[in-house]
Order: C-alpha cells, then structure tokens, then sequence
C-alpha cells in the first residue's frame, strides 16, 4: 500500500515537474520575440565600480576618478558607435541627440555634490532601479536650500547603459553607500544630523545600511531616513528571476536575460530591464527582512533612525502594504511616519480600478497598537476634487483634518512608484506647464492617441504619472523633519 501511495507520488511530481520545465522553456521561446538587442544591451563597461574595489577606491573623489574613467568609457564604447539615423533620433546615447543628457551643462547621470555656505547636516541621496541621480534633484535642492551639504550618489551600475544592472550586485551598491556614508560625514560638524534620502531600491539601500550600522559599530547610524517608495516588499515571482541562467548563456536565448527590451529614450531611467535587477532588489529586501528579525531578537532594533516615509497607496512596483507589515509594525516608538497618498475617489475613472485601497487604508487606521504617526493624502469629500491630509498621531484615537491647498489634477486617478519625488515643474517628468523642458519630448506631459498596436515602447509606460501634483505638501514635510532636533544617544 505504501509503495503504491510512494509510486503515485513519484508519478505526481514527475508530471508537476514536467509542466514547469515546459512552461519554463516557452518563457525562454517567448523571449525570443522580443525587440533585437542593441549595443547598450550587450557591451559592459569595464570602468564600472565593484565591491571587490572597495580597498582602493575609498574616498569619493577616488570614486569621482573612477566615473570618469567610466563615462569616457561610454563615450568610446557606446556615444561614438549610436548610428546618425532617424531610428536613433531620441536615443539617449545619440552624440547630438536631444535625450543625450551629456550636451547638457550639469551632467545628472553622474554623482554630484551641493555645499551651502553654512553646512547645518549632511544628506547622502540614493535613487531608483534603473534610475540616476537625477530623479531626487529636487529633494537635493530643498535640503541644500535649508543648509545640508549634499552628495547624490550614482550607484554602480547606473546611468549608463542598461547591461550595467544586468552584472551590478547588492554588494556593489552596499560597498558604494558606506564610501558616500563616509564622504557625507566629512562634510558636516560633530553633531550636525546625517540624513540618507532613499527612493525605491535607493530606500532599501538606506535602510540596509541603517541595520548595519545598528550591528557594527564602525559605521556611523543616521540621525534619519526620508524614503520615497521603498522597496521593503516586492512580488515573490522576482525570486525566480535568476532561473533564466539555466539558458540565456546560449545565444539562441541571450533575450531570456531581459524582462523588457526597449529604445533608450529616456535621458535619465533605463527603459529596459534585466531579470538581474529585479533579482537584486528582492535579495536585498529579503536580507532586510532577515536583519530586522535578527536584531528584534537581540533587542537592539530600538536604535533605528526617526524615519518618514512618503509611498503611493496604489503602486505596481513595490509593495505598499509590505512597509507596514514589514517596517513600520516593528518599529519601536519615535518620531517615525508614514505618509500614503490615496487614489482620486472623485475620479470617475476609479470605477474602471481593479484594486481600492481601502481595506489596506481601514486596516492600518484601525490598528490601536501603532507606534508611529499616520497620514493619509486623500479628497475631502468623495465630490471635492479638494486635497487633505488625515492625520492620526500615535497612541491618538482621533484623526486630525488639515486643508493642503491642493487639488487632484483633471484626468488623474492615482499616483504612481515613479511619481513621488518629482514635482509638476520638473523639466524632463512635470506636467509640461510650469517648466521649460530640458530635453526635445516632456515625458511627463505625453498624451498620445491613437490606434493599438503601433507604439514600440509600453503603453503602461507612457500613460504612468512621472510627476507629484502634491509635492508642495512633500517639500513642507521635509522642512520640518529637517528642523527637528536629531535625536542623540
């Protein structure tokens, strides 16, 4: 009997095992119908930071050498070879091109720094996956303009071409983080406040970094975080990104690397994406997970910096409910907050979303138990296209009603991942109103119509918001965290 039971369990699993191979084999023949692969999808770039460089590469004017030596690279290796045609006409690495960010008096590709003349604190500034330093300019200019020295950091891997992430690990990132960590301690006096500033997988970064300052006491754990969108929690199915190494060594299956293969358009974000990236950002929130738990049991998660966080509640990128459940929920009480911008509930689009958030919303307003502050950026009415902020303080069972001034604009339903840190006026990502373009095409502001079927890029792209019609209310929010006592041992 129980060999028979063992014999059908085995005939099970074969089959099971059999089905997955096979839908694993048409994954890697469907890769093959996607867009031919160009230069900045197969060359590397030989220049590119490593952790394996930590040892002779430990300042960040070493760094700064080493970028140049890098973009010099690019310039030889990519630039030179983009072909003068009309195919390439918006390609980022056109030499005359109008996306080529490189024609442009401050190159946002590149790590920068901002000194004021009186340096009140430090802030070190982490972008996006597949971004560059350019997608947190204007944090860099409110917290410039309120005294912090300044040091956005281009993370390896970045700001160049797209294979770049498609070989950059969390240990690259990490090793670059601790060599900024240390350039942003340099710049301040013995007391003033270091901020890291974190969007996306730059926010996972930062609070990686915090975990391992609170476990090693030879780095310096920051006085706070400001994390925009962050990556704590993705979607499991990224753990299966690395399988497609089982075939995308062979050249019939080289597209099997890449989860999209797009033109590079876009002067500033990668639209194209390897499975390698996806791959690292879930290893690093999986290890965040893992460090959190680690230091809870040893009592020494209570050092954790103040931080606020700003996070769309709808979001196809990250997990906004994994910030809670993952972050947020453990934190020990301090001067921590979690401000989540709510969909349009005026919009008569929302009754074309296939996902309300307000099972996440009432989930979290009902949780006595919070050790941290809540804000929720919501209409005042479902008929008011009106903006306010709900807020209901910890240990508070009231919720306290504050008028923004800020209205949803016409035709926006939600916010998105992207849209956080970039303000309406943004050149490149605003709403093409306020502000001159720096660039040919405001990407921001596209309304293409049209018929199906025609575009080359994804249409999912093109219709996202790149911009935060309530990044006013953003910028107040910093100010005031900025002019916050740092909380010292």
């Amino acid at each position: 009997m129980v060999a028979s039971i063992l014999k059908r369990l085995k005939q099970v699993l074969f089959v099971v095992f059999g089905f997955l191979i096979a839908i694993f084999i048409a994954w890697a023949f469907i890769a093959r119908s996607m867009p031919d692969l160009e230069l900045w999808h197969t060359m590397e770039l030989e220049s590119e930071f490593r952790a394996k460089d930590a040892e002779k590469v430990k300042t960040f004017e070493d760094y700064q050498r080493l970028e140049t030596r890098l973009f010099k690279e690019l310039d030889r290796k990519i630039i030179a070879k983009t072909p003068a045609s009309p195919a390439y006409l918006l390609s980022r690495y056109q030499p005359e091109g109008i996306n080529n960010a490189v024609r442009l008096p401050h190159h946002w590709n590149r790590s920068y720094e901002l000194k004021p003349k009186e340096i009140q604190g430090s802030a070190l500034l982490l972008h996006g996956l597949t971004d560059s330093p350019y997608s947190l300019r204007a944090v860099a200019r409110i917290l410039a303009q309120n005294g912090f020295y300044v040091l956005g950091l281009r993370l390896p891997g970045h700001g160049t071409i797209p294979t770049g992430i498609n070989s950059a690990t969390v240990e690259d990132w990490m090793a670059a983080v601790r060599m900024g960590v240390s350039h942003a301690l340099i710049q301040k006096a013995d007391k003033a406040p270091l901020i890291i500033v974190g969007y996306s997988n730059g926010a996972g970064l930062a609070i990686k970094y915090s975990l391992d300052s609170l476990e090693d006491n030879r780095l310096t754990v920051p006085d706070r975080l400001i994390l925009l969108s962050p990556a704590v929690g993705v979607t499991p199915l990224a753990a299966l990104a690395d399988s497609h190494k089982l075939m995308s060594f062979i050249p019939y299956f080289e597209k099997f690397k890449w989860n999209d293969i797009f033109p590079e358009y876009d002067p500033y974000k990668y639209t194209s994406f390897p499975k390698n990236a996806g791959q690292q950002t879930y290893n690093l929130t999986v290890a965040i997970q893992k460090q959190i738990n680690s230091l809870k049991r040893s009592n020494r998660f209570s050092g954790f910096p103040s931080t606020l966080t700003f996070q769309s509640i709808v979001d196809s990128t990250v997990r906004t409910d994994a910030i809670d459940d993952r972050l947020y929920a453990r934190l020990d009480p301090g001067q921590h907050e979690l401000v989540l911008f709510d969909i349009n509930r005026r919009a008569l689009m929302r009754h074309f979303l296939k996902f309300d958030s307000q099972k996440l919303i009432e989930r979290l307003w009902n949780d006595n138990n919070r050790s941290y502050n809540l804000t929720l950026i919501t209409n005042l009415s479902d008929n008011s296209p009106e903006i306010v902020a709900r807020v209901r303080e910890a240990g508070d069972d009231k919720i306290h009603l504050y008028n923004l001034g800020l209205q949803w604009p016409q035709g926006i339903y939600s916010l998105s991942h992207v849209a956080v840190p970039f303000p309406p006026d943004d050149p490149v990502y605003g709403n093409g109103k306020d502000g001159q373009s720096l660039h040919g095409i405001n990407l921001g502001a596209l309304e293409l119509r049209g018929e199906t079927n025609m575009m080359r890029v994804s249409v999912n792209t093109l219709i996202r918001l790149r911009y935060n019609p309530f990044f006013p209310y953003m910028e107040e929010r910093i100010i005031d965290t900025l002019q916050q006592p740092a909380v010292l041992e």
